[in-house]
């Protein structure tokens, strides 16, 4: 029994978090015309004379969450508060990049908890979303990152994350298939000890998703 309790506890989620540094854009720019060369494409020609500097400033853009710090984030931002039920914030977009392809996959967030004795400034949520998303990422890792992170940083009685998202190597190569949504979830403590917490977190996100229409 304990044999198998050991091999069902839960493995810490991959470190995949920068140095801090920003990102080299020289460095990114080079690269980038070296990858139309290698494409058949002149970078010279007028329409891609600027395209490595735009490239370059996107890709730093878009991984900005290796410059970001959780700790930094969250200062002042925990309240102290008697309060015990359910505090849900969905529907948050997000926009990330696979880092097998390097290529966006996007969709939105839903979060939830159960406080224990303080709570987090709503908008500190969206900002942790950013934080993991914007890294190179698989989606399942990002939900158990978003997770893990709220529980520790707030020793929440439980959090719930249910991430939905479309993924462009799925749309634009491999099967193609434009309508797919992909959905993973992370539950900690009382929700997942608890179903009756898990089903009421899982019904109140439940209405719209990505690509409803309402």
């Amino acid at each position: 029994m304990a044999k198998r309790a050991a091999s069902q506890r839960r493995k810490p989620v991959e470190d995949v978090g920068g140095t801090g540094r920003p990102a080299d854009l020289g460095v990114l720019q080079a690269l980038v015309t070296e990858t139309l060369l290698a494409l058949g494409e002149t970078p010279g020609r007028n329409g891609l004379l600027k395209t490595p500097e735009r490239v370059a400033k996107a890709l730093a853009f878009m991984t900005q969450g290796y410059q970001r710090d959780i700790d930094h984030l969250l200062n002042g931002a925990l309240f102290p508060i008697e309060y015990d039920e359910m505090v849900i914030v969905k529907d948050i977009d997000f926009f990330s990049m696979c880092e097998h392809h390097l290529l966006p996959f996007y969709g939105k967030v839903h979060v939830g908890y159960l406080p224990n004795k303080k709570v987090v400034g709503l908008s500190k949520i969206p900002r942790i979303v950013d934080t993991f998303a914007r890294r190179l990422q698989v989606q399942e890792r990002l939900t158990v990152q978003i997770a893990e992170t709220l529980k520790s940083k707030l020793n929440a009685h439980g959090v719930g994350v249910v991430v939905e998202a479309r993924h462009l190597c799925m749309m634009m190569r491999g099967v193609e298939k434009q309508n797919t949504v992909a959905v993973s979830s992370s539950m900690l403590g009382a929700f997942r000890t608890q179903q009756q917490t898990r089903l009421e977190f899982l019904k109140l996100i439940r209405r719209g998703g990505v690509g409803a229409s309402d």
